[in-house]
């Protein structure tokens, strides 16, 4: 049986996260601590691909990129280029929808020290395939980071070699349901804004041209 877009909340398929986060109820019993399920429109054109949870950000509130700096950077970059409605406030009651956009990511459940480990990703990804086939209207997907950007390009059939990862880079793929265009771009992390790697005029060049393709 194919697997749905979303795990279950008691996902058992890595003992690695499943341990880490059975710790993480005992140490946070508030947090979410589980898997975190995709967020936006179901009708999406454009869906968001992160790497995985943040322990204090998704992992403690559910929705992703929620509660985290990267979350503060997603959000008003989503919200400036029509991508959302509503006053993102960094917890998932604040009634944030997304218009014609998704996020999810390559790994639903928290790992140690935010590194998820290969064997982790391929236990994840019929999910991500699921997630792909589950948006009909998908034409663009906006990697965040190499390693979403890989996971991507495994989950849609595609030997890594086909597309080099480069932030700003673009390239036309074939998704389940027609041409896809997938963008790339440093992750939105506080690490990469403080090194000056990814600033917001750089994340915002990438939303236009996301915005640009999709006539919006």
């Amino acid at each position: 049986m194919p697997a749905p877009p979303e795990p279950p909340l008691d996902c058992p398929l890595c003992p690695r996260l499943v341990a880490f986060r059975e710790a993480n109820a005992a140490t946070y019993p508030s947090f979410f601590n589980a898997p975190v399920p995709s967020f936006g429109d179901p009708d999406a054109e454009f869906l968001i691909v992160g790497l995985a949870p943040g322990l204090k950000g998704a992992n403690q509130t559910g929705r992703p990129f929620t509660g985290d700096y990267a979350g503060d950077l997603l959000y008003a970059t989503l919200e400036k280029h029509g991508f959302s409605r509503g006053s993102y406030a960094a917890h998932a009651g604040d009634g944030v929808t997304l218009d014609g956009a998704m996020i999810t990511n390559a790994v639903r459940c928290v790992p140690p020290q935010n590194k998820p480990e290969t064997a982790e990703a391929n236990q994840c990804r019929p999910y991500l395939e699921a997630r792909f086939e589950a948006l009909p209207r998908l034409k663009a997907i906006l990697a965040l980071g190499k390693i979403a950007h890989d996971n991507t390009l495994k989950t849609l059939g595609y030997k890594l070699n086909a597309a080099t990862f480069a932030h700003g880079a673009e390239t036309d793929l074939d998704g389940p349901h027609g041409k896809v265009r997938l963008f790339d771009s440093y992750h939105c992390s506080r690490y990469n804004t403080n090194t000056g790697r990814l600033t917001e005029a750089m994340f915002d060049d990438v939303f236009e041209a996301i915005r640009r393709f999709l006539g919006r």
